[in-house]
């Protein structure tokens, strides 16, 4: 489900967890980082489709309760029930996969019952929803567009809802641009989605090697680094900067498939979106400085993908 791009946002995170941590990590160690890591984005995706699927249920439960009223008005016995009924919505709790993945949320999340209705009453006050309501008929694209109102509009929006989805997942800030492409994707396609298999094995074995080819390749890539630095010293240059420079090096060197202009491209992305605003020029600088040096001396080997 998720791209080499968010793979390498998983190896970036484990290794910084890896340096930032007292004591020696071996390679075992390092690799069920890697994999806590995976498994905490995961379990926040499953949250956030949780979350925008039970508002688009409370419309149930809100007509229960109005109706329920000891003087219900016309208007408390009239609540349109139509978004609990949205197709996509059913589509996605019959989902095979996702049930099963769900039974793994710890209690505390999958009982937001007070966000929940907040979230519904500010979407029932939108004209967004109102015009969605009054349209008799259902239309796939009306379906999928209200679920992603709900998520896109309401949810990210939300100081205080994204505070409380932080104290839950310590990574938000890193997976959030994540988050916001797995949902918009798996609302267009949800049965083409296994989470079972958020990670493919082919990714998974590009996450490993590149995690475990840094740590071992450390005194390699971090040479090449000095020899950029001009009388900058290394222990002054961001942390995620270094960590995204020692991964550019190795797959440079080792990952034989990769482009070296996609390789770069990557990590000055990274850089700019994970490090200080200055870092993307930086990063740029000394790998594609390093990437020079090493087509002149003929040590990158690459070959097409295909092959």
């Amino acid at each position: 489900m998720i791209s080499r791009r968010n793979i390498r946002v998983k190896v970036m995170q484990t290794l910084y967890t890896c340096l930032t941590r007292e004591g020696d990590i071996t390679k075992v160690e390092a690799i069920r980082i890697l994999h806590r890591h995976i498994d905490q984005s995961r379990q926040l995706f499953v949250f956030l489709i949780h979350i925008v699927t039970e508002v688009a249920r409370y419309a149930e439960v809100d007509s229960r309760v109005r109706a329920s009223k000891h003087l219900p008005t016309a208007q408390d016995l009239n609540v349109n029930t139509k978004l609990a009924g949205n197709q996509l919505l059913w589509q996605i709790l019959e989902h095979a996969s996702y049930k099963e993945v769900l039974k793994e949320l710890k209690t505390e999340l999958l009982n937001q019952e007070d966000w929940i209705k907040k979230l519904y009453q500010e979407l029932v006050e939108t004209d967004v929803y109102k015009e969605y309501i009054n349209k008799p008929l259902r239309e796939k694209k009306e379906e999928k567009e209200i679920l992603e109102f709900i998520f896109t509009d309401l949810m990210l929006p939300n100081e205080d809802f994204i505070s409380m989805v932080e104290e839950h997942f310590v990574h938000w800030d890193d997976d959030c641009e994540m988050m916001n492409l797995l949902m918009l994707t798996f609302l267009q396609k949800p049965h083409s989605n296994d989470f079972q298999h958020f990670v493919s094995e082919e990714k998974m074995k590009f996450a490993k090697d590149l995690l475990v080819s840094v740590l071992e390749k450390e005194d390699v890539s971090g040479t090449y680094i000095k020899g950029k630095l001009q009388n900058w010293d290394p222990e002054r240059t961001a942390i995620i900067d270094m960590i995204l420079m020692r991964m550019g090096i190795c797959e440079f060197l080792y990952f034989e498939t990769i482009p070296p202009k996609v390789t770069i491209n990557e990590y000055i992305d990274l850089a700019k979106d994970y490090s200080t605003p200055q870092s993307g020029h930086f990063v740029n600088g000394i790998l594609d400085n390093i990437h020079k040096d090493l087509a002149a001396e003929n040590k990158l080997h690459k070959v097409s993908f295909k092959k």
